[in-house]
Order: structure tokens, then sequence, then C-alpha cells
């Protein structure tokens, strides 16, 4: 038996994090007792796709993923401002992986202002304003929305210019809050966390996250062995900054998630070393949460650990919790250790002691291997 993963190698910097990622996975199953194999398959998306196939998302991925046991993806590149909508939340809405997870733990050896930090990011993934329902300004769909507004605000005029106005949509509903928090709760539960924070904006947008709040207490209700709290997002931005050895796993509406879970990233180090995964009732995609960074593309520079990591929540994910274990322990002790690791993470960025992606994989290969 094995276990059957698809991969998306990505463009950019993604085909070389995404084989350093392979190999440090292959040796981590290879040198734990009793792990079974990994089975790959490989399927593409993206820019570099999108020139053959006319769109960076074919159809054939899709079902390549919805084959496997998992998919783990390297990162895709998503023009800013024009051209497609971002390939990272076609997947999640089409594949139904409303829950994202972004763990964001220190680790000796990589800089930051913080130490000890181990903090969990629950992201709903699939409404709120990411749900993608715009209305482009000086259309008439938008025109439509703009007057159905004004119409509708008792009197009150929300919004002015009805030509050169664009509007987004901020759907919340009480089934998908209840199943990211019932997520959060149980992933605590599981891993032995003390408490849930739910994060929101209810004192403004008291029928959308008011929703959010009103619903994530009803769940903390079932769950008494864990402790609740909720929070006011931009407090939240600041508690994080000053205090955050009071939070645990932290549980929020989709775009508010995005934004901190960047932030949470950036107290431990930043997100070469931030890990990330996306679940759902059906499927799940592991992948590193930062950019396809194609100026680095081809140079075997690039820091590999973010989706290292995401490799070992997937190794867990799947079952073999042990193996995840040992690849985290092992890509810890290289980067505390601080001599085989890419230029980013020495003191001197233009240290020559500095290694390559696949040469950082190497080493903690061979720590794999020295440990088995």
């Amino acid at each position: 038996m094995a276990h059957n993963v698809c991969m998306i190698r990505g463009d950019g910097i993604g085909p070389e994090i995404a084989e350093a990622t392979r190999r440090c996975l292959d040796a981590a199953v290879a040198t734990t007792r009793g792990a079974k194999p990994i089975n790959w398959s490989f399927a593409e998306a993206g820019v570099d796709v999108m020139e053959t196939a006319g769109t960076p998302l074919p159809e054939e991925t899709l079902e390549a993923i919805k084959a496997a046991d998992a998919c783990i993806k390297a990162p895709v590149t998503t023009p800013v401002g024009t051209g497609f909508r971002s390939v990272n939340v076609h997947l999640r809405q089409s594949l139904g992986l409303y829950a994202c997870l972004r763990p964001c733990k220190s680790y000796p050896g990589v800089r930051s202002r913080y130490e000890d930090i181990d903090l969990v990011i629950v992201r709903e993934n699939t409404e709120d304003l990411y749900a993608g329902i715009e209305f482009e300004r000086g259309t008439e769909d938008a025109g439509q929305v703009f007057d159905t507004i004004n119409a509708t605000s008792k009197g009150k005029k929300i919004v002015s210019g009805r030509a050169t106005t664009g509007i987004s949509i901020k759907p919340i509903s009480v089934e998908g809050t209840e199943r990211i928090v019932r997520f959060a709760f149980e992933y605590a539960r599981a891993n032995g966390r003390r408490k849930v924070t739910s994060v929101h904006k209810a004192n403004i947008m008291k029928f959308t996250d008011g929703l959010w709040l009103e619903i994530s207490r009803e769940v903390a209700g079932k769950y008494t062995d864990i402790e609740f709290e909720d929070r006011i997002v931009d407090n939240m931005c600041m508690q994080l900054v000053q205090k955050p050895e009071l939070y645990d796993v932290i549980v929020l509406p989709n775009l508010y998630g995005d934004i901190l879970s960047d932030l949470c990233a950036g107290l431990v180090g930043g997100l070469g070393v931030a890990p990330g995964a996306n679940i759902g009732d059906k499927g799940a995609i592991f992948e590193a949460t930062h950019g396809s960074a194609p100026k680095y593309k081809g140079q075997n520079k690039v820091n590999p650990t973010a989706l290292i990591l995401s490799g070992m929540l997937m190794l867990r994910h799947i079952g073999e919790t042990i193996a995840g274990d040992r690849l985290e322990r092992a890509t810890a002790d290289i980067i505390r250790e601080g001599k085989d690791v890419t230029y980013d993470m020495k003191l001197d960025r233009d240290d020559p002691t500095a290694v390559g992606t696949s040469q950082m994989a190497d080493a903690i290969i061979r720590k794999l291997e020295a440990k088995r």
C-alpha cells in the first residue's frame, strides 16, 4: 500500500522547491519504521500552463487532485490587478477546501524579534469578501446593485456616484461559520491546544461579523474543555504584536484571516518558514504561503523550508504522524545549526557559506537518515 499524492510544481521558483520537498518527504517515510511510501502524480497550474492550455487551472489538474489522497502545491503566479483570478482561490472554492490552516511557530536559528511563538491561524476559506462577488464600476450590474443599496438604506445615501462606484458583497453564512469554528475547536482538541479565539468586527458589521460572533459563541458552548474568547480584529492585531503568548488557536473570517496569518508569519521570521494547508471534507492541499518569486527562477537559491514544513503537515494529515514529526525535527535541526541553510537564513545575506535549495534539502535528508 502507498499514499497517492498529487504534486503541483507551480511556476517561478515552484519547481525547485517542489523537487526539494518531494525528496525530503520520500526520505521521511523511507526512514520511518512502518510508514507507507508515497506514490507521486504530477499536475500543472499557473502562468506557464496557461500559455499552452489557455487556463491557469486545467480540468485535468482538478481531477488529479480529486483522485489523490492529498495534494502538495508549490507557488503559482497571480498577476496583480490584471489577468486571471487567483488559482488558489479557485482551488479552494472548486474543491470545497473551507479551512485554511497556518501554524506559526518559532524555530531557533530563524531571525525574529520574538521567541517561543506557537500560534495556529484557522481561516475560513470560501466566504466573506474573498467570495469574489464584485461589480465593476460603470457596468449595468454595478449600477443596479448601487440603486438597490440606496433604495434599501432607510433614507440614508450609503454610496454616491452610480457610474464610478465598484462594489463587493460580503457573504457570511451560519453554515460556513459553524463548520470553520467547529474545525478550529476540533483541531485544538486533537492537538492539545488550550484556547480558541474568534476574531471579528461585530461592533460595526452587525449582520455579517455579528453573525460570525453569534455562531462562534454557540459552537464554543459545545466544547467546554477548551477556553474560548473573542477579539475585535484591529485590537487583535495590536494584541499579537504586544503579547502573542496569550493566544493559541485563532479562527477568523476569510479576509481577516488572510491579513493576520501574514502578521503571525512575521512574528516567526516571515513567509519563508510559514507552512499552510487548505482542508475540506473531501480533500486537502498543502502549500507554502509565499509567492512564486519569478526573479529567482532557476537559480537554486531560495529557501524551501515553508513547502517542506507544509509537507510535514501533509504527512500528519494522511496518518504518517511519526514521519511528519521526524521531518519537522530534522528541518529544525538544520535551521538551528545554521550551516546548511540558504542565504536568507544567514546573519549576512552575502555569506559565501550559504547553500542552495537542493543542498539544504540534502542536509535535511542526511539528518533523517542519521536519526532513523
